[in-house]
């Protein structure tokens, strides 16, 4: 697989990565949809704007984010090693501005005055909070009732910021409700708003552009762990909702000979509605204006989901990862809540690195395999801190103390 081909063919013109993706809009959408692609392939061959997001994510994200030996994490576990790139060490807190800042510089260049958004674990609208305060634009976030609950600190944050954070309080209250509300939002003031969503679903473009923005991130961790080793890590790894992080971290090593694994979040078990592991348990479908695998309920439609992680609960997934799913270059797992808490709790005590739980599932992951491997690399992808889950894991699980003895 080469990469630059493969990006030019994926996704082809109507947006479809093999028979996956897509554009499903109420015909008044059309044409705002048509002018944000025609806008985004007209600067994404702008030396103007390429060298003004080089220049955002140097100055004000703090680009690049570092690589990190996993030493004493690794030792306890074996002999496997374990590698962090730290995308949580990104200005504020995860790897969301990375597209969320590019989203910002075409909104100005479209000349919209406001973004909207929805958020789940609500680091995405704290990143298209910052992005609008540093653009000038006024920002909405659509929240989940049951999400705000969880993510207070977030809420805060978003609120600092100037953005308006709107509770959605009807059907399960989550982040498949946000997208919905959003979207209802959208609908009705597209002349002079921007919809920037959150992870590589949607409607085309938004999987390529939101691809497209997060591929710094697996770009400068292959050349640094390159640069660090000498040679490739045996997996690569990344926790798997949307889908964002996995595949700004995934696309620089599709040509290479790594294995690759996406996590997905079995929650409290294999049933229907206590997961969100869309891969693992769903089937073809459309939702929110694209073709991709979706956990369905006994009348076909999407059904509901959890997950310990709010900004894995969603019934679908990227429809580029139902694609590499499919042609069977990324495998994707499951890890449940009482894995992801354990991981939580492991890296804070033997590495001083208190991950979001969304990145809890891929350190999890790493673990296992870990274990399994007893020699060898794993790369995660730690997409975001876990300052936001503090006050929910202390509520829930204490401060760990049964982690102290840990061996």
């Amino acid at each position: 697989m080469d990469f630059q081909r493969y990006l030019k063919e994926y996704p082809n013109a109507e947006g479809r990565f093999g028979s996956y993706g897509g554009v499903y809009l109420p015909p008044e959408l059309e044409p705002a949809f048509r002018d944000i692609t025609e806008a985004y392939r007209t600067i994404c061959h702008s030396s103007q704007f390429v060298s003004e997001l080089r220049r955002i994510r140097r100055e004000f994200q703090g680009r690049p984010t570092p690589v990190y030996h996993c030493e004493r994490l690794s030792r306890k576990i074996g002999k496997c090693q374990i590698y962090l790139k730290r995308e949580d060490l990104n200005h504020s807190g995860a790897h969301k501005l990375n597209h969320c800042m590019g989203e910002g510089l075409l909104a100005k260049f479209l000349g919209k005055k406001r973004i909207i958004a929805e958020t789940g674990a609500g680091q995405h609208g704290v990143a298209l909070a910052t992005a609008a305060a540093f653009f000038g634009l006024d920002c909405t976030i659509y929240m989940g009732a049951v999400d705000i609950k969880k993510q207070a600190p977030n809420v805060a944050r978003m609120k600092i910021l100037g953005a308006n954070v709107v509770p959605v309080e009807h059907g399960a209250q989550t982040l498949k409700e946000a997208v919905d509300a959003a979207f209802e939002d959208y609908l009705a003031n597209y002349e002079d708003t921007i919809y920037c969503i959150g992870s590589v679903v949607g409607p085309h473009p938004f999987p390529m552009m939101v691809r497209d923005f997060q591929m710094v991130v697996g770009v400068e961790a292959r050349e640094q762990f390159q640069d660090m080793m000498g040679f490739l890590p045996d997996v690569v790894t990344a926790c798997v909702g949307g889908g964002s992080n996995a595949i700004g971290m995934f696309t620089a090593f599709l040509a290479d000979p790594v294995e690759i694994v996406g996590v997905e979040p079995l929650g409290r078990g294999g049933k229907l509605g206590d997961h969100a592991a869309s891969i693992t348990y769903g089937e073809k479908g459309m939702m929110h204006g694209f073709d991709s695998i979706v956990l369905k309920d006994a009348a076909g439609e999407p059904a509901p989901v959890y997950s310990i992680a709010s900004g894995l609960d969603y019934p679908s997934v990227g429809p580029e990862h139902a694609f590499l799913h499919e042609v069977g270059r990324v495998n994707y797992e499951a890890v449940t809540d009482e894995e992801a808490v354990d991981a939580f709790f492991k890296l804070s005590r033997y590495e001083g690195i208190i991950p979001a739980l969304e990145s809890s599932h891929a350190v999890a992951y790493a673990m296992r395999r870990a274990k399994e491997m007893q020699t060898g690399s794993i790369l995660v992808n730690l997409s975001g801190r876990g300052d936001k889950d503090l006050d929910y894991v202390i509520e829930n699980y204490g401060y760990g103390e049964k982690y102290k003895d840990f061996v």
